[in-house]
C-alpha cells in the first residue's frame, strides 16, 4: 500500500484515480498521519443480496399487522 501526502494527493488525483482502479490502495496521510485510504470498489455480491430480499420478502408474508397502521403502531409505543 502507497503512501501520498494530501498536497500531493490533490495535485495528482486523476492519476491516483487510475492507479486505486488497478486495485491499488493508496493512504493519504496528512503532516505524516494517515487520514485516508483510497481503495478500489468492492464488486456487489447479487446472489447474497437476491437472498436478502427472499427473506425479508418472507418474513413480511408470515407476519402481519392485522389491521394496525403504522401510525397506530407508533402512537402505542409511546404510551
Amino acid at each position: 500500500m502507497s503512501q501520498v501526502g494530501a498536497y500531493e494527493a490533490k495535485t495528482h488525483f486523476s492519476q491516483l484515480l487510475d492507479r486505486v482502479a488497478k486495485g491499488e490502495e493508496i493512504t493519504i496521510t496528512k503532516h505524516g498521519v494517515p487520514v485516508a485510504v483510497l481503495a478500489p470498489v468492492k464488486k456487489r455480491n447479487r446472489k447474497a443480496i437476491r437472498t436478502a430480499i427472499e427473506a425479508i420478502e418472507a418474513f413480511g408474508k408470515r407476519h402481519r399487522l392485522d389491521g394496525l397502521s403504522i401510525r397506530e403502531m407508533i402512537e402505542e409505543g409511546r404510551m
